[in-house]
């Protein structure tokens, strides 16, 4: 699709105006099924907590208004300004991991101190500092991507980078957020050029390393030991899943029509945020949840793809944020679809597009909005500034 309005000012010169339909009209049906769950799964809950039933609703809907705006500027602030400060923006982000383990200004909520509240609403660091790590990492690795399978010292420090973020995640503690990160991180160095043998040592320390943090944690163990067998004590550790589980039975072929949910009616937990595909299972049943699947695969095939264009281009650095994006949208979609099936222990992590949660739908613009912008200058690359090469 081609607008043809001028794009001067922002890096670019004047010429039609591409937007990826290929990649915006599944990001669009994900945002639109999203309102809707949010609305259906959220009634219940709102009105016995709240006293207003569209408490949720409207909020929502003021997210997804300032989220138009974040994809704006994804798209139209130049590629090369995000790479240029990516140092600045993982340094940003190390600053608010840290701040919000601060009493008083991090917001606890369940245990955990993941939020910055202001004006009413709240900010969750980690949704950030995913964005900042793919565009530091990208803009480093393409400067990079030559020398390092034999730079050690600046392998190294890269793996120093991540060990500072995932310390500071699982002191939070977001443990779901910490290894969507890291496994992103380690997948990209490898894609960037880092040697099999370094990348081997470090898979091996991360593998223990996860081992033992498991294991240093009761409840870690205790969520374990739940997902394998929820059944064995479903009114206390168990019974989130196997609310969820309830959810999915009875949704069958063709589900229970959209807003008949039984299972929102306050007896599944957070069925309006982590375990809104749950309730849209049970609306929708298994034919929804293969239509809401082909969409997601939609869209990530064709960040991908976007990604094997800007590799053909040989433009390292759009082809590390493409596929970096590409790496978090399909790792957090698995991990909320794995866990509301019962197919991965249970962790805090919303369904990208759809949960309710600011932070998560203002990210996912951004990189939505980042992704057009990287399609647009492949359509025209004699209209985008050429750059030499991003960096730090």
């Amino acid at each position: 699709m081609q607008l043809s309005l001028p794009l001067g000012g922002f890096g670019v010169s004047e010429a039609p105006w591409h937007v990826d339909m290929r990649l915006l009209l599944p990001v669009l049906a994900l945002l639109s099924i999203g309102l809707i769950m949010v609305a259906s799964a959220s009634f219940s809950f709102a009105e016995h907590r709240l006293g207003d039933q569209f408490f949720f609703v409207k909020r929502h809907l003021a997210y997804l208004l300032i989220g138009a705006g974040a994809m704006g500027v994804g798209f139209f602030v130049s590629p090369s300004l995000w790479a240029n400060y990516g140092r600045l923006w993982i340094l940003l982000s190390v600053f608010l991991l840290v701040i919000v383990l601060v009493p008083g200004i991090g917001r606890e909520v369940n245990g955990s101190r993941r939020w910055l509240a202001f004006s009413g609403f709240t900010l969750q660091v980690s949704e950030l500092v995913k964005v900042a790590t793919v565009v530091f990492l990208a803009a480093h690795l393409e400067k990079h991507r030559n020398t390092l399978s034999d730079d050690w010292a600046e392998f190294f420090k890269l793996i120093a980078v991540i060990i500072v973020l995932f310390v500071l995640l699982l002191m939070e503690p977001d443990f779901g957020s910490a290894v969507t990160l890291t496994c992103t991180f380690m997948a990209l160095l490898f894609l960037g050029g880092s040697h099999i043998r370094q990348f081997s040592l470090v898979f091996a320390f991360c593998v223990v390393a996860i081992g033992v943090l498991a294991y240093a944690a009761p409840y870690r163990l205790e969520r374990l030991a739940t997902y394998l067998d929820p059944w064995s004590d479903p009114f206390d550790s168990g019974y989130q899943l196997v609310q969820s589980l309830i959810a999915f039975g009875r949704g069958e072929w063709f589900g229970v029509g959209l807003g008949q949910s039984v299972q929102k009616m306050l007896y599944l937990p957070e069925a309006h945020t982590d375990f809104v595909f749950a309730i849209f299972a049970e609306e929708f049943g298994f034919v929804g949840v293969i239509c809401l699947l082909g969409l997601y695969v939609l869209m990530i095939l064709r960040v991908l793809q976007l990604g094997k264009q800007a590799i053909i281009r040989q433009d390292w650095y759009a082809a590390f944020v493409l596929t970096g994006f590409g790496l978090l949208l399909s790792g957090q979609t698995f991990i909320n679809l794995g866990v509301n099936a019962g197919l991965l222990p249970t962790k805090g992590l919303t369904l990208p597009f759809v949960s309710y949660g600011g932070s998560s739908l203002l990210v996912c613009c951004v990189m939505t909005g980042m992704m057009l912008r990287f399609a647009h200058e492949f359509q025209f690359p004699k209209a985008s500034l050429r750059r030499p090469r991003y960096g730090n």
